[in-house]
């Protein structure tokens, strides 16, 4: 998706209706800054704000993701790209969090055991020997908990019996046993427990 363009665009059609960034910001209401980051195509308009923003413009969500006026004869192949260009970007995305989310994990579980091994070797404390356990500790379910919230959203689990794809709730997903990006979860489709496997997209 070409931001360049889109917010070219949308600055075409600002003007076109006579209003200033800071006019539109207000029907919006968000700040003329973040009007200013779309039309440096430095950041796209939020999916919440979208429709609102393609109604005071006059313009289809379509043209604006095309960035351009599209007449009938390529209103459906346009919308064909768009959809395309959208699950593509969401499939990296996905990634990405996912990747994120094995980085935190493998942080929090080096930061546990660092702590854990420099206070049996080098403290002599008892005390302080527990404080910097539990310390790493709390540390570590902290981050577990926060790369499970990443797995939780980051694409959608696929069940093995019935081949439904979902995104569990975050309880599912903290409770259930997993081997890699496999957990043992009950399917909300079929009703079966089974091994779902993790996929970036429908």
């Amino acid at each position: 998706m070409d931001q360049i363009k889109i917010g070219q665009f949308i600055s075409e059609c600002r003007k076109s209706k006579n209003m200033t960034q800071a006019q539109l910001a207000e029907k919006l209401n968000i700040t003329d800054r973040a009007i200013s980051k779309w039309e440096t195509g430095k950041g796209m308009p939020d999916s919440s704000i979208m429709l609102e923003l393609c109604n005071e413009l006059s313009i289809t969500v379509n043209e604006l993701l095309s960035g351009e006026r599209i007449s009938m004869n390529d209103y459906t192949k346009k919308m064909e790209e768009n959809l395309l260009e959208f699950k593509k970007s969401d499939e990296e995305k996905n990634i990405m969090l996912l990747q994120l989310e094995i980085v935190i994990g493998v942080i929090s579980t080096v930061v546990f055991l660092g702590a854990i091994t420099f206070a049996n070797l080098f403290v002599q404390d008892r005390t302080y020997i527990a404080i910097i356990g539990i310390s790493s500790f709390i540390i570590f379910l902290i981050g577990i908990s926060f790369a499970l919230k990443i797995e939780a959203v980051a694409g959608y689990y696929e069940c093995r019996k019935c081949h439904y794809k979902y995104v569990p709730t975050y309880k599912d997903i903290y409770w259930a046993i997993h081997l890699g990006r496999s957990r043992y979860l009950k399917c909300p489709h079929c009703n079966q427990k089974s091994w779902n496997k993790k996929v970036i997209s429908k």
